[in-house]
Parts: structure tokens; C-alpha cells; sequence
């Protein structure tokens, strides 16, 4: 099926078109329907489906061509401030053809610049709970005119704590309302916010919540604690990467990364909460347009890193829990593109790699990099070696997608 097949505006195909949009994702061809009949839906895919247009396109063609009285219509609400300026961006992409005005409202900057955005009228407001409490408390904005409220990202709202800000707002909007939640995974708790927040809402799952995408090829590279930097540095000597994502627990350890993949020669750009705004836009500006080829980042700053051609992720550090490594690893292999994810652990790592194990029902390949000098240390006994890289020496990599050539990536 094609955009045109699905009832949307001229206005909107014409903004798809131009967006480079070729064919519906299977979860924009089963969301759009129901969210331009009207009704409440929760939806579920994996990273890089095209959520954001599953859900944008049909309520553009809903709001029609042209502003009406300057009120604001649409509600958006994301976790994190990189998420509101993303889907804010797709809005404005996809309405360049109509007169329809998106504001994108979240902390870290100053509030003079978005409250007279908002008195000037706007018709969505993409925004994060905290900001727009702010907003509503000191009566810059009223939610009176919803039509649509938008809870993206639900499960790292949750994570996150802002359940009781999520449903303050939802109780300023008004009862007659179409509500859509939009979420990687949906947890148990997902549903008790969905109890009081929509009314019998259709729902749209494509994929398993719990797996990785089948374009990624992941392994476990095992290694001493003191060695992991080190073979940091030499999987991106031998790695014809792209860009690379570097995954860190910790904003200290981000940053201690970051420095010493500078002093190394790496361009790099950092992303974590205690970064200011304008370093944060930044930093994915960087890495967006190849200025840096790095990007080292913790798990809920990156949640608004939404970068084509991420070609590798590297998790220095394991993820705290296995829904993040299915996050983290699903920031490669986009739009089914393909992509690699490596993941260096350390024998206290066991316990963890068992866990993710178990939540995507898979083993994770263990490898070693060949021409590496390890040092001894207590591991689990090493899987076989991946089915791509079958007829190389036990242990070892050839040079395939992930390995296509040895020296610097380009």
C-alpha cells in the first residue's frame, strides 16, 4: 500500500512526499486508519517502525489546512526535551504544505522564547510534563481545546516518574477527547494509566516487544574491567563503521569516554542530563551531519537520539535492565537498515547478560577480536561463533558488515 491509499490530505501526502517518505511501516499502515476514524489506540512497536509519522500524519489530516482561531488543538506529551524537538521537527516537516503551527515546550532553556510562541496561537503543542505544569500553572496555556492527546514514549515516562504529572495533565484536558498511547514496550503498568486515560482504545502491536530487530547482528565481547577501554579502541580500528553509539551507565563515565576518545583522535560528541541545552541540540546537530563521529550517551538522554545511518552501537557498560538493551541496540538498524551492536562485559557482567538473554528469548553470540592481547579472566565458555561468520577460526571475525575492511571507519 501507498501514503495516497490511506485517506490522508493533499496538504499531508505532499508534506510525506517531500519528507522522502517512499512506504508506509506496518505500524503507520495500522495505526493510521483508526486514528483518522476518531478512536482511542495504544500502539507498540519496535525503535525505528515510524511511530512518530503513525501517529502525526493522521491527526494533520484530522486538524485540516489551516489554523483555527490560534488555540491550541494537539497535545503531545515526550519524556525527555531531545524527543520533543524531534517530533516538534516531523510535525513541521509534514504541515510545510499548510498553514498548521507546532510549538515544541521543555525545559533546560529560557521560557520567554516559547511563551511568545504560545501567545502567538500554535495548533500543536509538542512537549515535556514538566515545562508545560509551568505553563498551565501560571496560566500561559489552557488545555480547553484539545482534541487529541498524544502520550509517547509511555513506558520511559513511567521509568522516569512522572506518572503524577501525566495524569494532572490528563485531567486538565478535556473528557471528549481522542487519546493515543505510543510506547516501545508496554508494560503491566501501562495499563493502569490506560484504565482512566482512554476509552476502549484499539490495539495496534507489531513485533514482539521483547525482540531485536533481525537487521541488527549483536555479540558479547568478554573482557578484563581495566581492558575494556582499550578494546573500545581497538573494535573501532577494525570496525568500517559509519557512526558509532557508545553506551555508558553513568554521566561521569560518559564523559571520562568522551575524553579519552579525544586524546585517541576520534571526533566525538557527548549527550547525558547534565548537558545544557544548546550543547545537548548540539551535540545531535554533530553527529547528524557527521561533524562528530561518535556519540557517547546514557540511556535517557538517548531517548531522543533518532539518527539515520547509526551503523554500530557499542555498550561499554551493560544496560542496567533488559528492556534498555533492546532500546540501546535498536538505535542501529533503522527503517531496516542493517547494523551492529557489541556489548563488552566483564565477568560481574554474568548474572546481567543472563537476564537480557532471557527477556528476548535468544543467546547472544560471545566473541573475541582477533590480534587483541587479553588478559586472563573467568567468563562464561564462549558460544560458537555467529552463522555470518562460520568458516573463520573459532573465536574470530572476518571482515564482513560490521568488519567489511580493516582501519578507521570512514
Amino acid at each position: 500500500m501507498s501514503f495516497a491509499s490511506l485517506n490522508l490530505s493533499p496538504a499531508v501526502l505532499r508534506g510525506v512526499e517531500a519528507a522522502g517518505y517512499a512506504e508506509p511501516t506496518p505500524i503507520q499502515l495500522r495505526a493510521i486508519p483508526v486514528i483518522l476514524g476518531g478512536g482511542d489506540l495504544i500502539g507498540s512497536a519496535q525503535t525505528g517502525t515510524g511511530k512518530t509519522a503513525a501517529f502525526a500524519l493522521p491527526i494533520l489530516t484530522r486538524l485540516g489546512a489551516h489554523v483555527r482561531g490560534g488555540r491550541p488543538r494537539v497535545l503531545v506529551l515526550e519524556p525527555t526535551r531531545e524527543l520533543a524537538a524531534q517530533v516538534e521537527t516531523a510535525f513541521r516537516d509534514f504541515a510545510r504544505f499548510s498553514d498548521l503551527r507546532a510549538v515544541a515546550v521543555f525545559g533546560g532553556v529560557g521560557y520567554g522564547n516559547q511563551r511568545a510562541a504560545l501567545r502567538e496561537g500554535v495548533d500543536i503543542i509538542v512537549a515535556t510534563p514538566g515545562r508545560l505544569m509551568d505553563y498551565l500553572k501560571d496560566g500561559t496555556l489552557t488545555l480547553r481545546d484539545i482534541s487529541v492527546l498524544v502520550l509517547d514514549e509511555v513506558d520511559r515516562m513511567l521509568d522516569m516518574g512522572f506518572l503524577p504529572v501525566v495524569k494532572d495533565i490528563i485531567g486538565r484536558c478535556p473528557k471528549n477527547r481522542q487519546t493515543l498511547f505510543f510506547s516501545a514496550t508496554v508494560p503491566p503498568e501501562i495499563q493502569a494509566v490506560a484504565s482512566f486515560a482512554l476509552r476502549d482504545p484499539a490495539r495496534v502491536e507489531v513485533g514482539a516487544n521483547r525482540s531485536v530487530n533481525r537487521t541488527i547482528t549483536h555479540a558479547i565481547y568478554p573482557v578484563a574491567h581495566d581492558q575494556k577501554f582499550d578494546l573500545l579502541l581497538a573494535l573501532l580500528a577494525k570496525v568500517d563503521f559509519d557512526s558509532v553509539l557508545v553506551f555508558s551507565r553513568t554521566k561521569h563515565g560518559a564523559d571520562k569516554i568522551a575524553r579519552r576518545l579525544k586524546v585517541a583522535n576520534h571526533q566525538v560528541a557527548v549527550l547525558h542530563a547534565n548537558r545544557s541545552q544548546n550543547q545537548r541540540l548540539e551535540a545531535l546537530a554533530g553527529f547528524r551531519s557527521g561533524k562528530y563521529e561518535i556519540m557517547v550517551a546514557t540511556d535517557i538522554a538517548a531517548r531522543g537520539i533518532d539518527v539515520a545511518g547509526v551503523t554500530h552501537v557499542i555498550n561499554f557498560d551493560i544496560p542496567a535492565n533488559p528492556e534498555d538493551y533492546v532500546h540501546r541496540i535498536g538505535r542501529t538498524g533503522r527503517a531496516q537498515a542493517v547494523g551492529d551492536a557489541f556489548t563488552l562485559v566483564t565477568p560481574e557482567n554474568a548474572g546481567d547478560v543472563r537476564a537480557i538473554e532471557r527477556f528476548i528469548g535468544q543467546k547472544i553470540p560471545e566473541l573475541k577480536l582477533e590480534g587483541f592481547e587479553y588478559r586472563p579472566l573467568v567468563a562464561r565458555p564462549a558460544a560458537t561463533v555467529p552463522q555470518r561468520a562460520q568458516g573463520s577460526p573459532a573465536g574470530t571475525l572476518r571482515p564482513q558488515r560490521g568488519f567489511r575492511r580493516f582501519g578507521r571507519g570512514r
